[in-house]
């Protein structure tokens, strides 16, 4: 009996002492419950991968810096000096209601589109390397066709959000965003700026992906944008140097190959631990642009394939949390534009990643909130706001903020409190909207009407009026969308949709 008792005892006690005790996993799958979770990803995946630039520029830039104007920090405060700029439009995109950044998603669109234009007039642009893509401000440098790929996703989903929940037809959903893609490309290619067409075309196929396109017409397009990419690629002396270094490296490993050879040697040196921070060789002129096309390439060499595999480990936990954020929200304004902004930072990291690995050919597409580039990682962290204040719309975010349960991150900056989206507010909101329109078209109607009546009454001699005939304003609903689509202040009902009706 007395063993008996003892292993009773000991069987009471084993759980009561492991009861508190939980694997990393169960504690890290318990903290994604929480309702904020998705937004204190957002913020943490953005500031790593900001700091791990911000050193990895300051590693990388430092000998060449020096040897070209005197400071090893050059480069590195310019970086930093956007990544501040990138941190104020983070925390302005975090407090801008989605009812605003809808009705200013044409007139930023719009603006974006213009600037692509002006600069690729001589004395406007600035012309570096046989390429006119910067506005010098002074100091800084901007590129207008960074900042067309956020104007074009957040107007491209308002868009889709706005004719899907008309249920417009096929046509009404590729016109105008379809031509306004390529009329954004065209553009791009002016300057000329092959990678960010890419960019673009990925944020267009986004778009009409999870706009709802058919396959086949999808797949339609799609095939035809990589023919028209392989053309592009192969259309100019530079870009056809690079397919043909891609396809044959041997070819000219001092002259087209060098650079992608030098990334590859670049990793190999690194191994699994790396050099060590700062002890990379390849950044002494070894390798051009480390850092900022291949700058993963010195991650790789200093940081080695652990380093490697953390920036490729933040980048993987970005797209489950992008995708997390746009399956959770009930918006169709916010899935849309969450789901493609994820689709784009991501697939503009793997191709970054992929050429420098040698799987892709090299085009030029910057490591995102890594590489070098102010225009690129200021837009990058603007993005990264955005999406981050979609997360705060969450359903359960929505109920735990309303509640008073703010974190406090978000107590810190006094972030507002989202509100609440209801789709049946949502549909009441559009009849409203509808019947608002026909009204107003009446009243355009009924003056014509009169006139036409007493042109008539002379001709035919009859005191009633003719048969009212349709204008061609009335003649359906799809004229009515596509302007409604390209008017910036057109009645949004999103501020009803969100318990704000009058």
């Amino acid at each position: 009996m007395t063993g008996t008792t003892r292993r009773l005892r000991g069987a009471k006690t084993e759980p009561k002492g492991s009861r508190g005790a939980q694997s990393p996993a169960a504690r890290f799958v318990a903290w994604l419950a929480r309702p904020l979770a998705s937004f204190h990803l957002i913020v943490t995946i953005a500031t790593l991968l900001t700091v791990l630039g911000l050193v990895m520029v300051l590693s990388a830039s430092s000998v060449e810096a020096y040897a070209e104007r005197g400071s090893a920090y050059s480069l590195f405060v310019q970086q930093a000096m956007f990544a501040a700029l990138g941190c104020v439009m983070f925390y302005l995109a975090l407090r801008i209601p989605i009812r605003k950044l809808r009705q200013w998603s044409f007139p930023m669109f719009a603006v974006s589109v213009l600037a692509l234009v002006l600069v690729l007039i001589p004395g406007i642009g600035s012309e570096v390397q046989g390429s006119r893509r910067w506005f010098d401000l002074g100091p800084v440098s901007v590129q207008p066709s960074e900042i067309v790929k956020v104007t074009f996703v957040v107007w491209g989903a308002h868009l889709l959000a706005s004719r899907r929940s008309e249920k417009a037809t096929l046509k009404d959903i590729l016109v105008p965003l379809v031509p306004a893609g390529m009329l954004v490309c065209l553009l791009v290619v002016l300057e000329p700026n092959l990678s960010t067409t890419i960019a673009l075309g990925i944020v267009l196929a986004a778009l009409l992906w999870f706009g709802g396109l058919p396959v086949r017409l999808f797949v339609t397009i799609a095939v035809s944008g990589v023919v028209a990419a392989g053309v592009l690629a192969l259309s100019a002396g530079y870009r056809s140097d690079r397919m043909r270094a891609f396809f044959n490296p041997g070819e000219d490993p001092q002259g087209i190959g060098y650079q992608a050879r030098q990334a590859q040697y670049s990793l190999a040196d690194g191994g699994i631990w790396g050099r060590g921070l700062g002890q990379s060789r390849a950044k002494w002129s070894y390798l051009p642009n480390s850092h900022n096309d291949f700058i993963f390439a010195i991650i790789g060499e200093e940081l080695g394939f652990l380093g490697c595999a953390l920036v490729l480990g933040l980048f993987a936990l970005f797209v489950y949390t992008g995708l997390r954020i746009a399956s959770r929200s009930v918006d169709p304004f916010l899935r849309l534009l969450t789901a493609t902004a994820t689709t784009w930072i991501t697939a503009q990291a793997l191709i970054n990643v992929g050429y420098v690995v040698g799987l892709l050919p090299v085009t030029g597409l910057q490591l995102p909130l890594v590489s070098a580039g102010g225009s690129s990682l200021a837009i990058t962290l603007l993005m990264f706001g955005v999406i981050a204040n979609a997360a705060r719309h969450e359903p359960e975010a929505v109920s735990a903020l309303q509640a008073g349960q703010d974190g406090r991150f978000s107590r810190l900056l006094r972030l507002p409190k989202p509100e609440i989206y209801s789709p049946a507010k949502a549909e009441a909101a559009r009849a409203r909207s509808a019947a608002k329109a026909a009204a107003q078209r009446a009243r355009t109607e009924r003056p014509r009407q009169s006139d036409r009546s007493r042109q008539a009454q002379p001709r035919r001699g009859q005191s009633g009026a003719p048969a009212r005939r349709r204008s061609p304003e009335s003649r359906g609903t799809s004229s009515l969308r596509a302007t409604r689509a390209w008017e910036p202040n057109y009645p949004m009902p999103h501020a009803r949709e969100r318990g704000r009706s009058r």
